[in-house]
């Protein structure tokens, strides 16, 4: 939810330089005859991030997508204030808290209830301010019996939920997330989600790192794809989603297919049949089917499956995938059919629209078949509003005083 047109974070022509020595000083010896060496020969640069430059706005929820060692969790760092960038500069406007590395400042040898405390000062709360707060920081983490045993005795996800807890009471201007949707169990990530689902309605301004594209459309505003350490790409979250999602294919699977222009992935399953039925949607028709049939190739877990609808001029008007609609797909095994139906009331105006269809597995991660224009339909109807869809809108009107 962007709240206005202020920018709060500013990032300008950023790059990061680590300089990493090829000897390793395992003795003396080696310490003292290193420092005769010519030193630029004993190191070499590498470039984790090159030339980084974009702003995020007030109450936006911004996501920086890219594979490992994309120079991505380098970016996060410097925007929380852990690195200096090498040249170029970063402004930030409110207070920043990092959500990462959770539990940093924790002592094993202290209690959960004691390191509550302690996180609060380092948060910058009173002693009275955390007293308020505990019974919900407590509630939150679920583990209200082991507060008075020593955190060494926690398991690493007790003590990353307790983590989490805590920070979640920070007044951030800027919150900067590190991929903490992924802790504790499904009960516990629901209520992670619920959290990150209020701070869309607030001010706060949302910086989020994550591999979960599933995450990146549902919560993003704008994203980030970062490749080889530079922008690749930025704007809308489905543009960069699929973007990344085409960074795991295959040189092989990036070949035009015969059935479409665009279609790349693993082939660890592959659409085999995308058709609308009654291709023709007449103007009485409530309802229209894409029906679609994949092939699996090979052993599958955590697959989603997905659609977009686009007009001609290609722009995304509606999609959704098995993990919005809460529909788990099993494991699937090799040489199985799958069918899946989506039924889409019929709110689009007269024209022509094309269906992207994907698969994929290990929760969105991996690109099975992405397959885009994979079929088609129009819609034969007397042109109402200049607006692609047209749902049934009510409105009242009525004069006061």
């Amino acid at each position: 939810m962007i709240h206005n047109n202020e920018v709060t974070v500013s990032v300008q022509n950023v790059s990061k330089n680590f300089k990493l020595p090829h000897e390793k000083n395992n003795s003396i010896k080696t310490i003292v005859t290193g420092l005769l060496k010519n030193k630029e020969k004993s190191f070499e640069v590498q470039h984790a991030l090159k030339n980084i430059s974009f702003d995020i706005k007030k109450g936006e929820f911004f996501g920086i997508v890219g594979r490992n060692g994309s120079g991505k969790s380098t970016l996060l760092k410097i925007l929380a204030g852990i690195y200096q960038p090498t040249t170029g500069s970063v402004k930030t406007a409110g207070k920043v808290v990092p959500f990462i590395e959770l539990g940093v400042g924790f002592n094993p040898e202290l209690t959960g209830r004691e390191n509550i405390f302690l996180n609060g000062a380092l948060l910058g709360f009173t002693k009275k301010e955390m007293t308020d707060m505990y019974d919900d920081i407590v509630e939150f983490a679920e583990i209200e019996r082991f507060m008075d045993q020593k955190l060494k005795n926690y398991s690493s996800g007790m003590q990353v939920r307790l983590a989490f807890a805590v920070a979640t009471r920070a007044k951030a201007g800027v919150l900067i997330v590190d991929e903490v949707l992924a802790v504790g169990d499904s009960d516990f990530q629901k209520k992670c989600f619920t959290y990150f689902k209020g701070i869309k309605r607030s001010d706060t301004t949302v910086v989020f790192v994550t591999h979960d594209m599933n995450a990146v459309r549902e919560y993003c505003d704008r994203a980030v794809l970062i490749e080889k350490n530079e922008i690749q790409k930025i704007g809308d979250p489905e543009e960069i989603s699929v973007a990344y999602s085409k960074l795991f294919s295959d040189s092989s699977s990036n070949k035009q297919s015969e059935a479409g222009k665009d279609r790349w992935g693993n082939k660890s399953a592959e659409f085999t049949e995308v058709e609308v039925i009654s291709p023709v949607v007449r103007a009485d028709q409530k309802d229209l089917t894409i029906k679609t049939r994949a092939h699996v190739n090979r052993d599958l877990s955590g697959a989603v499956v997905g659609y977009n609808v686009k007009n001609e001029s290609g722009t995304i008007l509606m999609g959704n995938n098995s993990t919005l609609l809460h529909q788990k797909i099993h494991e699937l095994n090799v040489g199985q059919d799958v069918e899946i139906e989506w039924t889409i009331p019929n709110i689009f105006n007269a024209g022509r629209y094309f269906i992207d269809v994907s698969f994929t597995h290990e929760n969105g991660v991996d690109v099975c078949d992405w397959w885009k224009d994979a079929s088609s339909f129009v819609v034969d109807k007397e042109p109402g509003n200049p607006y692609s869809i047209n749902p049934e809108v009510k409105m009242t009107y009525k004069k006061v005083g």
